[in-house]
């Protein structure tokens, strides 16, 4: 994902000079090609993320289009009065991009964790939030932000995410993308979880289990037409998320679902859970730990099935 963000992100550079970029550290020989071509609209701000975050608005301010770019928890918790006061307060087209999200770097321990940024940056007003599932959907995302006119967080996986598209998809924030048909579940998946999410429902199909899978990848603002047709037409409903529970992307549905009338279907939300990752291994190690694997995901969702009988 991170590569296919640098290279989009310097072929839109050539094109349009309010385009900036500030880095927090990282990235520099990711990020050479945009050097080259673009070398007085990049900024290392070094290991000062709210420094960074405010000069972004200051830019932002005077017409620019900048671009912040760091470990996902350093570029949201550690800076998040910043993004609060500076950015969303005053409504300001600044992209946050968080990389390598979620448990992304498991084996790097907690500082590097980021598994409740959604629910803190969700928390503020004007900003939107968009969690790509491949690279290709890392490049639409990145178009799309850039021609907004507030500010937009991008979570971005880390390296080596599959492909879930094959070619590119009709990709408009705030309105998910149907990837399967289904008539008894819906998986609705965001960000790089997606492939575990696909291969979950190959795995219902096994079990007799016709299973519809859809790609929320924005967060926010939801969408709450498609969440509507949903719920009208299948049992149940889940989220799936490399995220808290609480706050998340589960919580925005369960908050959908609480609004108006009472919907056909349940509501089943799979997630981290209220605890930290506190052993020592890979991110596919860390999803297994928390069930976040096609057959621990299909057995939670058989039992709340046989729960309908």
């Amino acid at each position: 994902m991170r590569n296919a963000f640098a290279q989009e992100l310097t072929r839109l550079a050539k094109e349009d000079r309010r385009i900036v970029l500030l880095s927090g550290d990282i990235g520099n020989r990711l990020f050479d090609d945009y050097k080259d071509n673009c070398p007085d609209r990049f900024y290392n701000c070094g290991v000062a993320e709210a420094n960074m975050t405010s000069m972004a608005s200051g830019m932002a301010m005077c017409g620019l289009r900048p671009v912040t770019y760091t470990i996902t928890s350093f570029n949201t918790l550690r800076c998040l009065e910043q993004i609060k006061i500076d950015i969303a307060y005053h409504h300001l087209p600044v992209i946050i991009v968080g990389v390598g999200s979620g448990l992304s770097y498991a084996e790097l321990g907690a500082t590097h964790h980021s598994c409740e940024d959604i629910a803190y940056l969700r928390a503020l007003p004007n900003m939107q939030i968009i969690a790509p599932v491949d690279p290709r959907e890392v490049r639409l995302a990145l178009r799309a932000a850039l021609q907004q006119d507030h500010p937009v967080y991008l979570r971005l996986g880390k390296k080596g995410e599959p492909a879930i598209h094959d070619q590119e998809p009709p990709f408009r924030i705030g309105k998910g993308i149907v990837l399967r048909e289904g008539k008894d579940v819906c998986l609705l998946g965001t960000g790089t979880i997606m492939p575990v999410v696909l291969d979950a429902a190959t795995e219902l199909e096994k079990r007799g289990i016709s299973s519809q899978v859809v790609d929320f990848h924005t967060i926010k603002p939801l969408d709450e037409p498609l969440l509507a047709q949903i719920s009208a037409q299948v049992r149940l409903v889940v989220t799936v998320e490399e995220h808290n529970l609480a706050g998340g992307f589960g919580s925005a549905v369960a908050e959908w679902f609480c609004k108006g009338p009472s919907k056909r279907a349940r509501l089943l939300c799979k997630g981290v859970p209220d605890q930290f990752f506190c052993m020592a291994g890979n991110q596919d190690y860390a999803r297994e730990y928390f069930g976040l694997t096609p057959e621990g995901i299909a057995d939670d969702i058989e039992k709340k099935m046989n729960e309908f009988q």
